[in-house]
Formats: C-alpha cells, structure tokens, sequence
C-alpha cells in the first residue's frame, strides 16, 4: 500500500521510497530494499505498476518505476480497507 500511495505522488525508484517510508514515518517504519523490490516484481507482474530506465548522471541508469490505473484502483480498494480496520480497531479500543 505504501509503495502504491507513492507512486500516485509521482514516479520513483526503490531506494527513494525506502529513504522516504523512514523520514515520512519519523524512523518508525523502516523498510529494507529488499522487502521494497520483491514487493515491486510482484506488483509489475500483477499489472499494477510499471518501469522505465532513465540516465542520471553521464553513464547512470537508474530503473523508476510509474502507477498504472490498475494500480490506483487497487491502491483505493486497500485504502479503505485500511482505514475501515483502523475504524474498526478504534471503536473497540476507545
């Protein structure tokens, strides 16, 4: 979900979104990049989101990766979903 929800922000590439997930979460999150790129594979075999290379630099490649409209509307689905539990959990926790 978190992938996605950057995603929808603008284009990025794996370590972006990992340094990201950890200053946005004030360091409560931290996701390793590994976790990142095998969720990216599954979710670009799914249809959800899809890649391009792009030169930085004289002789860089760096590989980002872009949110296609199956990935939005699965992105909403798990956020309400997401926000329904969070409801959920606070209406019994008080």
């Amino acid at each position: 979900m978190i992938i996605l929800y950057f995603l929808r922000q603008k284009d990025c590439y794996g370590y972006e979104m990992t340094k990201a997930v950890s200053e946005l979460s004030e360091g409560l999150l931290n996701i390793s990049i590994n976790t990142i790129y095998t969720s990216i594979y599954k979710m670009e075999n799914d249809g959800l989101i899809s890649e391009y290379s792009k030169l930085v630099g004289k002789r860089r490649t760096r590989v980002y990766y872009h949110l296609e409209p199956a990935g939005i509307t699965h992105l909403e689905k798990l956020l309400f979903a997401y926000h329904s539990m969070v409801s959920g959990v606070e209406k019994i926790t008080g």
